[in-house]
This record gives structure tokens, C-alpha cells and sequence, in this order.
């Protein structure tokens, strides 16, 4: 069975995010083919995808090699990030489906909670979700790419501390979701920017670790992805 190129690229995005391959480690055909257990064709399409989000960059002499973003790359991306979800916000208001509304205000159910309980180990993962969901709410694809991108190389980037206050955090976000579900954009989107700007400060630049070039083999028909 022919494994596709974008499960691939998912493949090996996840493993430089998590640091399995680190900044300036090279990504040569034949190793990555063999750990995914592909073919050398959908590792080289994956690659140039890769190159094209920035995760991986090319070298005379040397190849593809996971990029090694800068402490200003990595500022930029939070900036940006703070003016497109406000953005994206705003879109939601004018463009949520019921559908989208029913998944946010269920999110909202699960995070005040767990943040009334003291349960922080399944607050990162919702509030993931949160943001995936306003996002895709938009209704503008190429929004929801850019975003999707960030996340991804925020993720690579920093380590997000948990939030000194969950429960005003959560409350934040439901704010965020009546506005949203009143259709007022502005609201929606002022609400995003404040929420974006504090959740900034939580945000540390991630210290990575020389981590061994010997990798056990990972079957991408086995299941993953």
C-alpha cells in the first residue's frame, strides 16, 4: 500500500516539532524512508512541503536539514499570530456555522470545568481545540492554513506554560463564543486580541537538547497518523 505524501509530511513534521530531529540536523531520503517504512517519492514531496512551511531548509552540500529559526523568527510568529486570530475571530462572527458553535461552547463546557477542578493536564489539549475550532469557524481557508502553520511552529518554537489563572482563562474563551454566537465581530475580535496578548506571556523559547541521530524504525503503515 502506497503511504500518501501528506501522511508523511505529518510523519516527520510531528517528530521535528517534538524534537526527535533537531534544528540543523540533516533529513536525508534514504534515512527517513527507512524509519517511516515508505518509499523514497512521498519523503522528497513531503520535504518540499516542509520547505515551504519553514520547518526545513535546503543546503549545498549537505541537502534538506530541519531549519534553525532565530530568536527574532520565533518573536515574529507570536506577533503575527496576535493580529491573524483576532481575524480569525472576527470572521467566525459572520461566518460560524451551527455546527461550529455547538463544538466551541462544548469545548468551553469541558475547559471551565476541568479549570474549576484543578484538572491542568487536559487544559493545553482543549484549549488546542478551541483555537483549531475558531479557526477553521472563519470560513477563510487560507486563514485557517496560516493559523494551522503557526500552531505547528509555535509548538516547535516555545513551551507554553499553563496559565496562572485557568478559570479567567476559560472565561475568556466564553466571552470569546457569545460574541461569536451574537454575530459581533468587533467584540469578538477585541476579545481575541486581549485573550492573545496575555496568553503571550506564557509563551518561553524552547531549549533543545542534542538528541541521538540513532532512531528506531517507525512503520507508517502500522497505523500512525
Amino acid at each position: 500500500m502506497r503511504i500518501p505524501a501528506h501522511a508523511v509530511c505529518t510523519a516527520i513534521r510531528d517528530d521535528i516539532v517534538s524534537g526527535v530531529f533537531e534544528p540543523g540536523g540533516r533529513l536525508t531520503e534514504e534515512v527517513l524512508a527507512r524509519r517511516y517504512g515508505v518509499s523514497r517519492v512521498p519523503v522528497r514531496e513531503a520535504l518540499r512541503t516542509l520547505e515551504s512551511e519553514g520547518f526545513v531548509t535546503t543546503r549545498r552540500h549537505a541537502g534538506a536539514c530541519v531549519a534553525e529559526p532565530t530568536e527574532q523568527e520565533a518573536a515574529d510568529l507570536l506577533e503575527l499570530r496576535m493580529l491573524l486570530e483576532p481575524l480569525a475571530a472576527a470572521r467566525a462572527a459572520r461566518r460560524r456555522t451551527d455546527a461550529h458553535l455547538k463544538v466551541l461552547r462544548g469545548l468551553v463546557r469541558l475547559g471551565q470545568e476541568r479549570a474549576r477542578r484543578g484538572q491542568g493536564e487536559d487544559l493545553r489539549s482543549l484549549g488546542g481545540w478551541f483555537h483549531e475550532t475558531l479557526a477553521q469557524a472563519s470560513g477563510s481557508p487560507g486563514l485557517i492554513s496560516l493559523l494551522t502553520q503557526m500552531r505547528h511552529k509555535i509548538a516547535w518554537m516555545y513551551v507554553v506554560e499553563a496559565p496562572a489563572r485557568p478559570v479567567e482563562s476559560w472565561a475568556e474563551h466564553g466571552a470569546v463564543v457569545d460574541a461569536v454566537a451574537r454575530g459581533d465581530a468587533e467584540r469578538a475580535r477585541a476579545l481575541t486580541a486581549i485573550h492573545a496578548d496575555r496568553a503571550a506571556g506564557a509563551h518561553r523559547l524552547r531549549l533543545r537538547p542534542v538528541v541521538s541521530t540513532s532512531q528506531p524504525a517507525v512503520n507508517m503503515s502500522s497505523g500512525r497518523h
